[in-house]
């Protein structure tokens, strides 16, 4: 049984899981919309909890919702969204493929970048989702992505072009979808980090 005192344990990604990861999800989503833990509760109209293949060995990881995520409840359904979809089908991805989240689920304000103590609410949901799916490939966009992730302040110049190491899993940071809709010129160095994302898959995940 998964209940909202455990995922704020120090190590929730350690609480006994249900049966399936399908089951799992769906008991911690009914516990997730229900949370009111920080000032993002007073403004959201729906928490995105995240979508995708339960099973999935990459798990995609965004900043936050935007208006429209926000109002349908679903993670990367924007301009954003339409040109994720267009990256993973690029390296032979569907949508439904993988699992798809973000690092806080309810949208800030005039889509500003999540506070520390918003972060700090939140980030126990995902990392509970991280122990239910047990991706074996993070693809981290963007700089507040990766920052919080890896716990560490680099440059996105740092961090993109390796595969780094957290806890297990293996990292790939690249731009966030908004910032290449702002900067097309940053969409080249994009196409460089998921070529590498998808050999790299291949190597870990070899049955798909």
């Amino acid at each position: 049984m998964i209940t909202q005192e455990s995922l704020f344990d120090p190590a929730p990604e350690e609480a006994a899981q249900p049966n399936s990861p399908l089951e799992g999800l769906g008991e911690l989503c009914r516990i997730t919309v229900e949370c009111r833990k920080c000032r993002l509760a007073q403004t959201r109209k729906n928490v995105v909890f995240g979508e995708g293949n339960p099973q999935a060995g990459l798990f995609v990881i965004g900043e936050a919702p935007g208006a429209d995520e926000d109002a349908q409840g679903r993670p990367f359904v924007g301009r954003s969204g339409q040109l994720l979809d267009k990256i993973l089908l690029a390296i032979g991805f569907e949508r439904q493929d993988v699992y798809i989240g973000n690092i806080i689920k309810c949208r800030p304000p005039e889509n500003r970048n999540p506070l520390a103590d918003e972060i700090d609410c939140c980030k126990p949901w995902l990392m509970q989702q991280l122990g239910i799916i047990k991706p074996k490939v993070l693809l981290l966009l963007g700089k507040v992505a990766a920052n919080t992730i890896l716990e560490n302040t680099q440059s996105m110049g740092l961090m993109r072009g390796r595969i780094i190491k957290w806890k297990g899993f293996d990292c790939v940071v690249t731009y966030h979808p908004a910032a290449l809709l702002r900067n097309p010129n940053w969409k080249r160095l994009c196409w460089e980090d998921v070529q590498m994302l998808r050999a790299h898959y291949d190597k870990v995940c070899p049955n798909g």
